[in-house]
């Protein structure tokens, strides 16, 4: 049997164990995009490429205290927020929420919800910034501690975790065996977790989102049928909004209208024939130690900006921040795009292949050129702007230009010698000219 590992309400459970008194409370963690980013003064930023998932970003500044703020005192506790992390100078709360407690949650708050929203639901709220180096910390543990649990431990996730069980715990053994998992990831990380198992990773998943909050679900071939047949279909991962609307369309609303509609779905190509085995269990994937990262990319979210000029330094800098990851990689990448979030819901996206020696100053030119092709509506205020890079030539086997090689190569010295510098004393400590 497969299993999948979802530890509850992860950001909210970090924060209560580093601050016990938050146990109980209604307790949000809030995001915001990093725009200081763009700041001229240094910022220590640090580069995470081990873990990816919602709301865990690749560049992130180590966890600062905050001032604390005395909030507690209408619940008749003392208890503290950040929430004057998330005020402009105007005193204006911004941000939204990356996750919250199930005690907040019965206030009708979710994620990605603004604060603002949040606090008028539920005045008591606590909000607290994130601590990405301290989730890192802890999902590093939990995954160490997996690995003496059991034989093949793949980490889809900061907070997720799937484990092949097959010749290691008998089939009738599964449900003992999680629940006494569950306890002891409790007693030794301090991580309530939710445990699902079956037999593949993706009805593991599903039974996990129903063993929550802090249960397990074990879910054999025999009760597969009677388990699904009334889970709506968005709550099956692969299904996304185009697809719900498209089975909508044909009155599938439920996995279990979908299980019965196998026709319908074959006739929609291979991903929905594949969509269609998975759900049914008839097909899955290998549980694997170590993931393959295939792209990488930095976007930012920021007021409405009008200045090209501002909006061209912009690039220059998230290009060298991607350059600085790209570079600790070690990775050569060969599909490079830009994509523009305009006000009034317009969108740009511009992308190139080019397969040569990767080097700062060449990757430098080619966002700005990326970004001077895809800036279509010039007389629009731009809201974010994301850059891309992929097909890695480790995955695709492509051969390298040797047009200009000799050239490339110096550069590309020069190249490791800024990062050397930036490893060492921060990524903004060399800056190009064109930022400043």
């Amino acid at each position: 049997m497969k299993i999948h590992i979802d530890i509850d309400c992860f950001f909210v459970s970090a924060a209560r164990i580093k601050e016990p008194f938050l146990e109980g409370k209604a307790v949000a963690i809030g995001g915001r995009s990093d725009t200081k980013i763009f700041n001229s003064e240094a910022k220590n930023q640090t580069v995470n490429l081990e873990n990816s998932g919602s709301f865990v970003p690749t560049f992130y500044k180590p966890y600062e205290e905050k001032n604390k703020v005395n909030c507690g005192a209408r619940e008749g506790s003392l208890g503290y927020d950040d929430i004057d992390a998330f005020k402009d100078a105007d005193g204006k709360i911004r941000g939204i929420l990356t996750t919250s407690s199930y005690e907040a949650r019965k206030y009708g708050i979710k994620t990605t919800m603004s604060i603002r929203e949040a606090l008028h639901l539920c005045p008591h709220l606590i909000i607290k910034a994130p601590n990405m180096s301290l989730y890192q910390q802890l999902s590093h543990e939990l995954h160490e501690f997996l690995q003496t649990k059991i034989p093949l431990v793949e980490q889809a996730s900061i907070d997720e975790f799937y484990g092949d069980l097959s010749g290691w715990v008998e089939d009738s053994e599964v449900p003992s065996f999680i629940a006494a998992l569950k306890e002891e990831i409790k007693a030794v990380t301090k991580l309530p977790v939710s445990i699902g198992a079956a037999k593949t990773r993706y009805i593991a998943k599903l039974a996990t989102t129903y063993a929550k909050p802090y249960g397990c679900r074990v879910i054999y071939e025999n009760e597969l049928e009677r388990f699904i047949e009334n889970i709506p279909v968005g709550e099956f991962a692969g299904i996304g909004k185009s697809m719900k609307e498209k089975l909508k369309s044909v009155q599938i609303h439920t996995l279990g209208e979908l299980s019965r509609r196998r026709g319908t779905l074959e006739s929609w190509g291979p991903y929905a024939k594949e969509l269609y085995l998975r759900v049914s269990a008839q097909s899955d994937d290998e549980i694997t130690s170590k993931h393959i990262r295939k792209s990488i990319g930095i976007s930012r979210t920021f007021d409405p900006l009008y200045d090209r000029d501002e909006l061209r330094r912009r690039v220059h800098v998230l290009a060298r921040h991607l350059s600085f990851a790209i570079l600790k990689l070690k990775v050569i990448p060969t599909v490079f795009s830009l994509s523009l979030n305009y006000e009034m819901c317009q969108k740009s996206h511009k992308n190139i292949s080019l397969c040569e020696i990767f080097t700062e100053k060449k990757f430098d030119s080619l966002c700005l050129r990326l970004f001077n092709e895809a800036d279509v509506h010039k007389r629009l205020h731009l809201i974010r702007i994301s850059i891309n890079c992929s097909s890695f030539t480790r995955e695709s086997r492509k051969e390298l230009s040797l047009i200009g090689f000799e050239d490339d190569q110096k550069m590309h010295s020069l190249t490791n010698h800024s990062q050397d510098i930036r490893e060492k004393y921060g990524i903004d400590m060399l800056k190009w000219g064109s930022e400043l």
